[in-house]
């Protein structure tokens, strides 16, 4: 019998400071106005760390097991085992082991690609991503196959958060690892927002589509996750049923006009699934012992912000904690936001700080240079905003690697266009060429956080002074 005694749940220190290259980013005129936009940065990614979320979530008190307000016996279970895959499944696995002690059985989490730290009884692998690798694969093997030894008497906790899509794959009959990498490198180029990428993606990989929860039945399921998905996805795919279907699949594929760029097996598997429902996705949980308990949320992040930027003598605005949509038009949309604070003093006068979240593709059609949506967001704002301002924005992936870079996102200022014109770098050029990052680069603007363990959609700021300054010292 496991140790009974203690009580665990109490939340552990946060991460000190997740911005690695403060000192390069707080420079020129709007020093002091980019270091504060730092801070609520850090703010927000406090929050949004899901190792805090899940202590807050789950409890044990002795053999009793508290998670989202359900109680659950731990000595009526013959084991308890925490499997799960994603950029926020560490943290979350690191607090469930923690909190668990002694009843913990084993485990096993799939990571992305250069996370170091490691846990004590749950073994942790590690995936490609955004791409699928063959190490994808065979930790999604290693993930299915603990699953599929699942009993009746078992209860599984499983962390499943964004990423997981890539970093644990079992390609469907037929497929090989580099039709996937192929689909998926054309999806992620296509303007095809995070919802329909999934639609394809979970088609052709036997882990998704709430294959996982099924491949553990009769055991019961609990999941722990982070409430990142776009309004009717099911989210996360590995343990939820799924409407969407092959011919959804190929559809989306047309619509994005890459169906003839897509591979010719991977086109031949969705004519001929259509007609063998056993590869179909899950379509309920009928009979199935599954919950669904999210740790964490993009509100919740975006409020943290609001409140630093409050402490800081800012007065703040949540905007949205979804505003989805293409990286360049949203900083077209937030600049035109921005403006009308600094000409109109609505929809609040300065000092001030907006506030959202989001998720922002980016479309590209033949060669691109480097960098990510968040990169681009932050130049489409500065080509837009008010150069007569007063004024710093952001803008970052929180999950530490904005796109395929190992950055989190970009920071301009309002004297960001000048310092442009003196390199000989035009704001029109570089997002015709999707170069930001090269261009953040030359302006001290590329935000590096390294892995941040949590993956809660991508996470903008803007703060506003008035013209000539706060006059304060917050």
């Amino acid at each position: 019998m496991a140790e009974e005694s203690g009580t665990t749940g109490t939340s552990s220190p946060l991460q000190a400071s997740f911005i690695r290259n403060r000192e390069e980013l707080v420079h020129g005129v709007q020093a002091d106005l980019r270091g504060r936009l730092l801070d609520i940065l850090e703010a927000g990614l406090e929050r949004a760390a899901p190792g805090s979320g899940t202590r807050r979530a789950v409890l044990r008190d002795g053999r009793v097991l508290t998670i989202g307000g359900r109680a659950y016996d731990l000595g009526a279970y013959a084991r308890v085992l925490v499997l799960g895959a994603g950029k926020g499944s560490l943290p979350i696995a690191g607090a469930l082991e923690d909190i668990l002690g002694d009843f913990l059985g084993a485990g096993l989490v799939v990571v992305k690609k250069g996370e170091t730290r490691r846990l004590g009884r749950i073994r942790v692998l590690e995936g490609g991503h955004p791409l699928p690798d063959a190490s994808s694969v065979r930790a999604g093997k290693a993930l299915l196959a603990l699953a599929r030894g699942c009993a009746e008497t078992d209860l599984v906790l499983a962390p499943v958060t964004g990423g997981s899509t890539s970093l644990a794959v079992i390609p469907q009959p037929g497929l090989s690892l580099a039709d996937l990498r192929r689909t998926y490198d054309l999806l992620l180029k296509s303007g095809a927002d995070i919802r329909e990428m999934n639609i394809v993606r979970r088609h052709l990989c036997r882990l998704k589509g709430g294959r996982l929860v099924l491949a553990a039945h009769p055991a019961e399921v609990v999941t722990l996750s982070l409430d990142t998905a776009l309004p009717g996805m099911p989210w996360p795919d590995m343990c939820l049923p799924d409407p969407s279907t092959f011919d959804d699949a190929a559809a989306l594929l047309r619509h994005f006009h890459i169906w003839e760029q897509t591979p010719p097996a991977v086109r031949r598997f969705l004519a001929q699934a259509r007609n063998a429902p056993e590869l179909e996705t899950v379509k309920s949980f009928s009979g199935v012992k599954a919950r669904l308990v999210m740790v964490g949320d993009p509100a919740s992040m975006c409020r943290a912000a609001a409140e630093k930027a409050a402490a800081l003598g800012y007065s703040p605005m949540v905007l949205a904690s979804r505003m989805h949509g293409e990286a360049r038009e949203t900083g077209i949309c937030l600049a035109g936001i921005a403006n009308e604070v600094m000409a109109r003093n609505s929809p609040l006068p300065p000092p001030c700080a907006l506030i959202c979240s989001g998720e922002s593709p980016v479309t590209i059609a033949g060669q691109a240079g480097t960098g990510g949506p968040n990169q681009e967001l932050a130049i489409s704002f500065a080509a837009r905003a008010n150069t007569d301002g007063n004024w710093a924005c952001a803008s970052i992936d929180t999950d530490g690697t904005d796109g395929p870079t190992d950055v989190a996102g970009g920071l301009v200022d309002s004297g960001v266009s000048a310092r442009a014109s003196a390199l000989g770098l035009s704001f029109r050029r570089i997002l015709a060429r999707h170069d930001a990052g090269s261009a953040l680069e030359s302006l001290g603007g590329r935000i590096r956080t390294g892995h941040t363990g949590t993956n809660l959609q991508h996470l903008r700021i803007i703060l506003i002074d008035p013209p000539g300054g706060r006059g304060d010292a917050a």
